[in-house]
């Protein structure tokens, strides 16, 4: 238990090495100690092992007094919809999100269908930690009961948000690549009420993963020449929760995880004008989009809880992370590719422009995403030598260590998802980037 992989929302490993059902009942049973009985909405993904966390999950429950409103194979996003419409006490997600096919987790949400911020998510650990767990008597022992379709107020909310007779006028051609994943029935029938035609690559939420599960474009070289192939205006990649949305324009090339957000930040903006809130390892496209559109711009620390966290203080219109992530809280208070790609349809077809078009109109930077295992206890004096290294950077250490300079940025920081420092550097050219990494990562050696 002492190898699960703890963030800001829940807990990730290997099954059969760090995960375990027993690990998993003992993380439920702390939830529903926090949570302090009451109803819990349950969810998976649609990995094989997710059935088997399931029961593991549903016994640590029953035995803290929650009942649990199962809604199956669902997206993270969807589990946020639900938790808010069936007045549930919070919700636990039996997901591993982008990572490989052997790894599961359980992500924690809270009454208001946000991932549990990061205080209460340590508190659950301490829960976890201690076995300090509230256990009824056999006659308050919980049940499971199964909820009418939270899918349809997904869609619903979403459809709500654009126009579909705008975009149905346009007679779009979309390529769906739903890998297996949970999102692929809910997207195929979004598209579907929003007037496109829709050609389906694997979107049966079957587990089976045709290419790797992170949709990044190193990933996709597989299926990105499917999009040109079958005449679609764009490609739509899904993760196997869907809550990551990765785009491939109409000539079959894949366009960075990082532009979702910027082309769903561009429509929204017209939409109405507002704050808007990122990450600190999120392109500065997005901050010069907001600075266009006459709007405050603010970034917080690295991990969704923490994104949220900040939008609400801010009263933002949209955010999210340049992972693909787009949170628009007219939806709810999680990554949510379902509205990313209504916003994305609802720019092309008002634009009446091609992606690749919309995409070569945004500003244009270059990035470079790299990763390095490092033990924890040499990770402060390798920051400290970046500091000394570009001295004249402005310097923030809000989440590990971003250097900003003039017109390139760097950001250190351990993962919160897997056991490496994660570096990411931006600058005007790729070769530029790429020496801001080279030399961060010699420090880290």
């Amino acid at each position: 238990m002492s190898d699960l992989i703890v963030s800001v929302s829940g807990i990730r490993g290997i099954i059969g090495d760090s995960l375990t059902p027993e690990a998993a009942c003992r993380f439920a049973a702390a939830l529903g100690t926090h949570l302090n009985g009451g109803r819990v909405v349950v969810a998976r993904d649609s990995r094989q092992s997710g059935e088997m966390l399931r029961h593991a999950v549903l016994a640590g429950l029953f035995s803290t007094g929650c009942t649990a409103d199962d809604i199956g194979i669902a997206p993270t996003p969807t589990v946020g919809i639900a938790v808010r419409t069936l007045t549930a006490a919070g919700a636990i997600q039996i997901t591993a999100s982008h990572n490989p096919s052997p790894w599961n987790g359980l992500k924690m949400f809270g009454r208001d269908g946000a991932v549990l911020p990061a205080a209460e998510g340590q508190q659950v650990r301490m829960l976890f930690d201690t076995g300090a767990f509230r256990r009824v008597g056999w006659d308050r022992v919980g049940a499971v009961r199964i909820p009418p379709d939270v899918l349809d107020d997904h869609a619903r909310l979403v459809l709500d948000q654009v126009s579909a007779s705008l975009i149905g006028s346009r007679g779009i051609r979309v390529f769906l690549d739903g890998n297996g994943g949970a999102g692929g029935p809910l997207g195929v029938r979004l598209l579907a009420d929003l007037g496109c035609e829709v050609v389906q690559h694997n979107c049966e939420a079957n587990g089976v993963f045709v290419h790797e599960p992170e949709p990044t474009p190193a990933h996709l070289v597989d299926v990105a020449p499917w999009v040109k192939q079958t005449e679609s205006a764009v490609g739509f990649v899904l993760d196997p929760d869907s809550d990551r949305l990765a785009l491939i324009d109409e000539t079959g090339a894949c366009v960075s995880e990082e532009l979702t957000l910027a082309l769903a930040v561009k429509y929204r903006l017209r939409q109405a004008t507002g704050p808007v809130v990122v990450n600190m390892s999120t392109s500065r496209v997005i901050e010069d989009l907001a600075t266009a559109a006459g709007c405050s711009f603010r970034r917080s620390a690295v991990g969704e809880a923490n994104v949220v966290g900040l939008m609400r203080e801010a009263n933002a219109v949209i955010g999210g992370e340049g992972n693909g992530g787009v949170i628009d809280p007219r939806i709810g208070w999680v990554r949510d590719p379902f509205i990313g790609m209504a916003l994305i349809l609802s720019l092309m077809a008002e634009d009446r422009k091609p992606v690749s078009q919309l995409v070569a109109e945004l500003p244009r930077y270059a990035m470079l995403k790299t990763k390095f295992t490092v033990p924890n206890e040499r990770l402060p004096a390798a920051l400290a030598a970046m500091r000394a290294k570009w001295p004249d950077a402005a310097e923030s250490t809000l989440d590990g260590l971003r250097l900003d300079g003039p017109d390139w940025w760097l950001h250190a920081r351990a993962s919160n998802t897997e056991p490496v420092v994660r570096i990411i550097a931006e600058a005007p050219t790729e070769g530029r980037a790429k020496e801001l990494c080279d030399a961060a990562g010699k420090l880290l050696g």
